[in-house]
This record gives C-alpha cells, sequence and structure tokens, in this order.
C-alpha cells in the first residue's frame, strides 16, 4: 500500500508578532510548491485556524519537505513553526485543497500535533519506523542551531540538490569558500545520505 505524508503545523509565537504570519504563511506556501514539483504531484497547501497550515508529500519526501520548511523559515528571518509529519495511507487527498481529506496520515499528523509534549517543536507519527521517528527528532535539533546563513544555504541545496557549487554561491551572491563553509558548518553533508536513506526506507 502507497504511504503519503501529512506535514501539518503552526507558527511559533504568532500571537506576538502577527504582522509576521503572511510572511512565513508566504513561505510555507513556496516550500508546498517546490515540494509539488520534486514528486510531481500536488502538495495542496492549507492554511487553517489562522497561523496553521498542511501540505501533502509521498512519504519518503517527508524529512526533506521539513527541513526545508525550517531552513527557508530560518534563512528569512521568519517565525518559526511546528511540524507534525503523519505517515499512512489516504482515503481522499480532497477536492481543491485538503480541507476535506481523510485517512490515517492525517489523523497521525493531527493527533502528533496536538499532543506534542513542552518544548516539542517536530513530531513524526503513523506508519513509521523507530529509526525514521529518531531521525526527525535529530533533524528537529540540528536545524534549530542552524545560523540564518547557513539556513539559506541549506534551503538552496535541499530545493535543488543537482546545483554545483558555484552555481549556488551565484545563487546567493557569494563566493564559492563562503558557500562552501555555509553549508559545511550546516551539515549538509551528513544530511544527503540521511535523506536518501529515508527517501528509500518509505
Amino acid at each position: 500500500m502507497t504511504h503519503s505524508a501529512i506535514l501539518t503545523g503552526d507558527l511559533i509565537g504568532s500571537t506576538a508578532r502577527p504582522e509576521g504570519v503572511a510572511p512565513a504563511m508566504a513561505l510555507l506556501g513556496s516550500v508546498a510548491a517546490e515540494a509539488g514539483r520534486w514528486t510531481g504531484t500536488a502538495s495542496k497547501f492549507t492554511r487553517f485556524r489562522g497561523d496553521g497550515w498542511q501540505f501533502l508529500v509521498p512519504a519518503g519526501q517527508a524529512l526533506r519537505a521539513a527541513l526545508l520548511v525550517a531552513a527557508r523559515l530560518r534563512g528569512a528571518g521568519a517565525l518559526a513553526t511546528r511540524i507534525a509529519i503523519g505517515i499512512g495511507p489516504l482515503q481522499t487527498d480532497g477536492t481543491r485543497d485538503l480541507s476535506d481529506a481523510a485517512g490515517e496520515a492525517f489523523t497521525a499528523s493531527g493527533r502528533a500535533l496536538d499532543h506534542m509534549a513542552r518544548g516539542q517543536v517536530w513530531a513524526l507519527a503513523g506508519a513509521a519506523p523507530a529509526w525514521a521517528v529518531a531521525l526527525v527528532a535529530l533533524a528537529e535539533w540540528h536545524s534549530s542551531r542552524w545560523t540564518r546563513e547557513q539556513a539559506e544555504a541549506m534551503g538552496v541545496m535541499l530545493a535543488e540538490p543537482e546545483l554545483t557549487h558555484l552555481a549556488a554561491a551565484a545563487r546567493l551572491g557569494i563566493t564559492r569558500q563562503a558557500w562552501q563553509a555555509r553549508l559545511s558548518g550546516a551539515g549538509f553533508a551528513a544530511w544527503h545520505p540521511a535523506l536518501r536513506a529515508f527517501e528509500s526506507g518509505f
């Protein structure tokens, strides 16, 4: 049975910074659109409850998508977000968006968000092995320690891993040496095989 992943989240600190909601949601929508292009499927980015959001990806792409969410928000200095990933089959992915979608992936994602422990920001639930849950916990910890510049670099490579270092540096308007320093500091060399393992595991 084919499994999908639903990423569900809500913005952190939106009550104190209401002016930050719109730009953060715009970034989230762009990440969802990019994820749809990776996979050739509609991600159906959907907002709910003011500062809540959801989108859909194939199960194997969930970790890459979550890391890209974190990278783009941190790289832009935007509001951060909680991320609950639910993995499982879908009954329906909805009509125009996910508001009328249903299935085990949706149930797992929603419950994971609602039952996050205090201080927890990411969660993985549903049809996921223990190693994948551990990898998501590690991703939460590591991404929270990226500098803004490191996050910006990760945002480029997570979205377009085929880019050469020279092309990626030019994208950010920095030297190749500066680019490599940022990417090294962000740990991309370690995340690259980890992402491949996650993708092949589903």
